[in-house]
């Protein structure tokens, strides 16, 4: 089976500027991640979980390492691939579900559950379908499929949020504390659609705040060590 992700040697640093000293987020993670894979990332507050998933996306530069992505058409190089391949796997194969909703404003819910549908060539009726069948699975009420998510409440914009992040499956899924602010409804619907994907080939790597949520999907685990929190260390 080819894998879908091979990660070699990653390491991320930030520089603090104000201190004029580095920041060790991780060092020398490597892991390889195949179709159907669920991978939990483990180990306490600070210690890098979310920025190896940010790293992963490539919205963060790592310092070292590689992140072998193998798409259609071959292996790439997410470290260092250019910003246009970058954008065009995000929209076509790489997912990222965080907690937070960066809603645009004066935009219903639905419309903005089923962008990413017309974004893939689904045709209006039949993306706005799609979306309201998943607002309804996480639980928002019928009487806010067309209100404006910028007025919802914390809980309710994390269901929009995760309804628009896995209406269209993709071949590799970051999940970063999705269950943060949802209730009972919304964690079961959340946790039967990763079993869903996952059925389907959907590699998936995820931090939880409580893992038990998803105990029943996980694969394998990755605990991640903490470092000295500051050190002189050139770039």
């Amino acid at each position: 089976m080819q894998p879908v992700l091979e990660v070699e040697g990653l390491s991320k640093t930030f520089h603090m500027h104000h201190l004029d000293q580095n920041l060790h987020a991780f060092s020398g993670i490597g892991f390889t991640l195949n179709p159907g894979e669920f991978l939990l990332l483990r180990g306490p507050n600070g210690v890098g979980k979310s920025t190896l998933l940010r790293t992963l996306y490539r919205s963060y530069l790592p310092r070292a390492g590689q992140i072998w992505y193998h798409t259609a058409e071959g292996r790439i190089d997410l470290a260092r691939a250019a910003d246009v391949d970058i954008a065009l796997l995000r929209r076509r194969e790489i997912g990222f579900v965080t907690q937070f909703l960066i809603a645009r404003p004066r935009v219903p819910a639905e419309d903005i559950v089923a962008e990413p549908l017309r974004q893939a060539g689904m045709p209006r009726d039949e993306a706005l379908f799609e979306a309201r069948h998943w607002l309804e699975a996480f639980g928002v009420k019928r009487t806010l499929w067309k209100a404006y998510p910028t007025t919802f409440s914390g809980g309710e914009q994390q269901k929009v949020n995760l309804a628009r992040a896995l209406i269209l499956p993709q071949r590799l899924l970051l999940l970063d504390e999705p269950t943060a602010s949802l209730d009972a409804g919304a964690r079961k619907a959340l946790v039967d659609r990763l079993a869903d994907l996952k059925a389907q080939g959907v590699a998936m790597i995820g931090v939880f705040h409580h893992p038990g949520d998803v105990a029943g999907l996980i694969d394998r685990e990755i605990e991640l060590q903490a470092f000295e929190e500051l050190a002189n260390v050139d770039l």
